[in-house]
């Protein structure tokens, strides 16, 4: 997939739609009450209630379109996954305008909403123009969804002066009410990059309704519709959409009765599909059984490549399942052992060679940088980050050096805290020239347990240039084709929905200059 393009400036005021942000809360807030904000019903509704009270979303734009996602509950959280909507389909009507009265419709059409999608509703919306701030609604059984924004790509190749990029992972729905996500609403980003973790799993959730259920209770928070509403996403999935440090066909549980083979390809499905039916994903995406296509790249203009990976469904399994660390098995060496399985690696090294953009990112899951939690001689690591791939990861790293890709960035999420990472041929040799950078952001509200264990393993991994485990938040990128800057935003209380993000830390990464240095 490649979406590409440059970002021209619309009659719209985006800065007044996103300083709206908290009216069109307001206005979910009241259709998850059942309080309508739409047109009567025209004859005897399908069911009784508001249809949309798990909101609306945009995704994965391309130059002349996005995908816009919808799904009708009106109970959302009812017993059975449903969402109070019988087992049949329902026609669902969208439009797309470019001005937020729709007095400007510029594509409509219907959309059929079944029972075995969750009645979810994914609508791959073409021919708009490239780089343009759009408006779209959906309309079910007479009553109207919120008006969301969204924003189609550049146009391929065209010169492009920045790109606002959020990045956002891990929320947890026991780590607080998604502070972060209120202030993210109000940014005036271009798209969000969600790195994976956008629920937990919990010790029950084993079937297609419990998954669906789990969705039902995170997607309600109002300040995460919001954020939805006013950005397009970008999303790829980790562990926890499934289960703890799961990694290919390989369950990690410990519960022998349950870690059987057959048990772990259906709870995959089971996860896959609630995914896919509950996010704006494109089509391609939809999961057959345990499968599911998720790597992809964007393209925007001229300024940045973007390889989104899938480091869960091929990676190897874990050599050893210490936590948050233990002693380097000598094993994570081997060069049999991968994070991405071969064709999606060939992929990648691909991406990279043919890109022509100013900026290459690589948007993944977990640290990529090594990191050594061992004060004296030996070394201890965390199996499931890169450390235990480490060949996989050389190959990637001397690939980009010996090739001389163009200002690479590895995006990453996972472990609940902030990081500003060398990425490196030699870990041993602290002069030895960096070859990528890594920004990791926190947790939007998932705690981090182990801070004091990095914290007191910083002095012997220099190439870490910034760390923070107590703060939650997102980070907030401005790509230029001068310099990439990474703010790193934090809210006071992830357990406060009213704490508003704030800038803990600003670091920048030059035009032709491997390696951060602070803002």
């Amino acid at each position: 997939m490649e979406l590409t393009g440059s970002w021209d400036r619309v009659e719209v005021d985006r800065r007044t739609f996103l300083a709206r942000a908290g009216a069109s809360a307001a206005a979910l807030t009241l259709a998850a009450n059942g309080l309508s904000v739409a047109r009567a019903a025209q004859g005897r509704a399908p069911f009784s209630g508001y249809p949309f009270t798990l909101g609306v979303a945009s995704g994965d734009p391309l130059p002349s379109g996005v995908v816009l996602w919808t799904r009708l509950a009106p109970d959302p959280l009812a017993g059975d996954g449903k969402g109070g909507v019988p087992a049949r389909t329902i026609p669902v009507r969208w439009e797309v305008a470019e001005d937020e009265r729709f007095r400007r419709v510029v594509r409509k059409g219907q959309a059929t909403a079944t029972p075995e999608l969750a009645h979810s509703a994914h609508v791959e919306v073409n021919g708009l123009r490239s780089g343009r701030d759009y408006f779209y609604r959906f309309v079910a059984a007479g009553q109207d969804s919120p008006v969301a924004r969204t924003r189609t790509a550049p146009a391929s190749g065209a010169p492009l002066r920045e790109l606002d990029l959020g990045i956002v992972s891990c929320q947890s729905w026991s780590g607080g009410p998604f502070a972060a996500y209120r202030t993210i609403a109000q940014e005036d980003l271009d798209v969000v990059l969600h790195l994976g973790d956008y629920i937990y799993e919990e010790g029950d959730t084993e079937t297609l309704t419990d998954f669906r259920l789990l969705y039902s209770k995170y997607k309600r928070s109002k300040d995460l519709m919001a954020a939805h509403a006013a950005f397009p996403f970008v999303l790829t999935l980790d562990d926890h959409e499934i289960e703890n440090n799961w990694a290919g066909l390989t369950s990690q549980t410990d519960n022998e009765e349950s870690n059987s083979p057959e048990r772990f390809t259906d709870l995959r499905a089971a996860a896959f599909q609630a995914y896919y039916e509950n996010l704006p994903l494109r089509r391609g995406a939809r999961p057959v059984g345990p499968d599911m296509m998720l790597y992809r790249r964007l393209a925007f203009g001229d300024l940045l490549d973007m390889s989104v990976l899938d480091t869960r469904q091929y990676r190897s399994d874990q050599v050893e399942e210490s936590f948050p660390f233990g002693p380097l098995s000598p094993d994570a060496a081997d060069p049999g052992r991968t994070m991405t399985g071969a064709k999606q690696e060939r992929w990648l090294l691909r991406n990279l060679d043919r890109s022509r953009a100013r900026w290459n990112a690589i948007a993944q899951q977990t640290i990529m940088a090594q990191f050594d939690y061992d004060t004296g001689d030996s070394v201890a690591v965390n199996h499931d980050q890169w450390d235990g791939y480490s060949a996989a990861r050389q190959r990637i790293l001397e690939h980009i050096a010996r090739k001389k890709t163009r200002n690479p960035v590895v995006l990453s999420g996972d472990w609940h805290s902030s990081w500003v990472n060398d990425l490196k041929l030699d870990w041993a040799d602290e002069q030895a020239p960096v070859v990528a950078s890594e920004f990791a952001g926190t947790s939007v509200s998932s705690g981090c347990g182990w801070a004091d264990d990095v914290e007191a393993a910083l002095p012997v991994n220099p190439h870490v240039k910034f760390f923070d485990g107590t703060k939650r938040g997102y980070i907030r990128s401005k790509i230029t084709r001068d310099r990439w800057v990474s703010d790193y935003r934090a809210v006071a209380s992830a357990a406060d929905r009213e704490s508003p993000a704030t800038t803990l830390t600003s670091w920048v990464v030059d035009n032709g200059r491997a390696g951060a240095r602070q803002a």
